[in-house]
C-alpha cells in the first residue's frame, strides 16, 4: 500500500518526479480505463523514465468510464456541475481522507489555519446539489474554523449583507467564496468597502445569460464589495486538489500538483513556459483514480509553480477521446 505521507511530504522536484512514476506505474496497472487507454496508444510502460513522457488521460472519460485505481469501492462519488442535457462527470473516492488531507494542507500553504477566519459561502448551484466537492471541501474548512459566524447563502442576499457588515465591524479575519453568478447576483443589490474581506470566486459564469471575461467579473467584484483584489480557487469534481490564486489570475498549485501545457494540435506534444496551450494536470492526491489529466482549460505555465488560466478551448473535442469508445 502506498504510503500516503510521501504526497504530502514532497518537498522538491526530485521527490516529486519520484513519487509521481511511482504512481504512473500503479496507475498504469491498476487503473482499467486508463490501463486501456494506455494499450490503445501503444504506450510501453517500462519505458517511460521521466514524468514529462506520460500520456494524460483526457478528462472527457470520466462521463462515460470508472476511474477507479485498485478494487475498493467508493465511499462517495463527486460529480461536475453541467448545463442541462449534458452529461456530467463521475469521480469515485475510496478514501476520502486524503480528499480532507489535500484541501486542509492546500489550504494553509496558502492562507494560513482555517481557526483564523470566517467563512462564508455563497453557493446555491452547489448546495443544490449532494455531490459537489465543492461543497464536501467548504464544509471541511467550516468545521475546522469553528467560527460561528459560518455559513452557506443560497439566495438570502440580505442576510450576507448584514453578516458581511457585522464581521467588518469586529475586524474578523472573513472569507466569502462564491460561485461567479452569485457573487455578481448578490451585488445588484448590495454593495460594500470591506478591504480587508477575502473574495474567493469559484468560476462559473458559463450558461447563466452575461458572459464575462475573468478582468471583467473581478473589476466588478473588486468595485462592489471594496477590495484589492480578487481570490480564485481552481478545482474540478475529477481532482482532489486545488490551486489557489491571490490575484491577477496567477494561480500557484500545492507541491504534491503540477500543470504542464500542451499543443492544441498535437495532445502528446509538451509546450515550454510561458507558451499558450491546453492544461494538463497531475494530481497525486488523485492516486486512488487517475492522477494524469488532460483538462478543456486552455492556460499559460508561468516560472515555478505557477500558471494562468486564459479560459476554455473552443469546441473541445480533445484527441484521444475516441479511443475508449465502441
Amino acid at each position: 500500500m502506498f504510503d500516503i505521507n510521501r504526497i504530502f511530504g514532497i518537498k522538491t522536484r526530485d521527490e516529486f518526479a519520484s513519487v509521481t512514476l511511482e504512481i504512473f506505474r500503479y496507475q498504469a496497472e491498476f487503473c482499467e480505463p486508463y490501463k486501456k487507454y494506455l494499450t490503445l496508444l501503444g504506450t510501453d510502460i517500462n519505458k517511460i523514465s521521466n514524468i514529462n513522457e506520460i500520456p494524460f488521460f483526457p478528462v472527457q472519460f470520466f462521463k462515460s468510464e470508472t476511474v477507479i485505481s485498485g478494487k475498493t469501492p467508493p465511499k462517495k462519488i463527486f460529480t461536475s456541475s453541467s448545463t442541462a442535457g449534458m452529461t456530467p462527470s463521475r469521480h469515485p473516492v475510496t478514501d476520502l481522507s486524503i480528499y480532507e488531507k489535500s484541501f486542509s494542507q492546500g489550504f494553509r500553504l496558502r492562507y494560513g489555519e482555517p481557526e483564523e477566519y470566517a467563512i462564508l459561502a455563497l453557493l446555491p448551484s452547489y448546495l443544490e446539489r449532494e455531490d459537489s466537492s465543492l461543497v464536501y471541501m467548504t464544509e471541511g474548512l467550516m468545521k475546522q474554523s469553528g467560527n460561528i459566524s459560518n455559513g452557506y447563502y443560497l439566495y438570502n442576499h440580505s442576510e450576507l449583507f448584514d453578516m458581511l457588515l457585522t464581521l467588518k465591524k469586529s475586524q474578523q479575519k472573513t472569507i466569502l467564496i462564491g460561485v461567479s453568478f452569485a457573487l455578481i447576483d448578490f451585488l445588484t443589490g448590495y454593495k460594500i468597502d470591506f478591504p480587508e474581506l477575502i473574495v474567493m470566486e469559484t468560476g462559473g459564469m458559463k450558461g447563466r445569460g452575461e458572459e464575462l471575461t475573468r478582468e471583467e467579473l473581478h473589476t466588478r467584484l473588486r468595485n462592489g464589495f471594496g477590495v484589492e483584489n480578487i481570490h480564485s480557487e481552481y478545482g474540478m469534481a475529477e481532482l482532489l486538489s486545488q490551486a489557489y490564486s491571490k490575484g491577477n489570475g496567477l494561480f500557484c498549485t500545492p507541491p504534491w500538483m503540477d500543470i504542464v501545457i500542451r499543443d492544441l494540435n498535437n495532445p502528446f506534444r509538451l509546450l515550454p513556459t510561458g507558451k499558450r496551450g491546453g492544461i494538463n494536470i497531475i494530481d497525486l492526491a488523485n492516486i486512488n483514480s487517475c492522477s494524469f489529466i488532460e483538462t478543456e482549460d486552455l492556460g499559460i505555465k508561468e516560472t515555478g509553480d505557477v500558471f494562468k488560466i486564459l479560459g476554455r478551448i473552443n469546441n473541445s473535442e480533445l484527441r484521444g477521446c475516441n479511443l475508449l469508445m465502441g
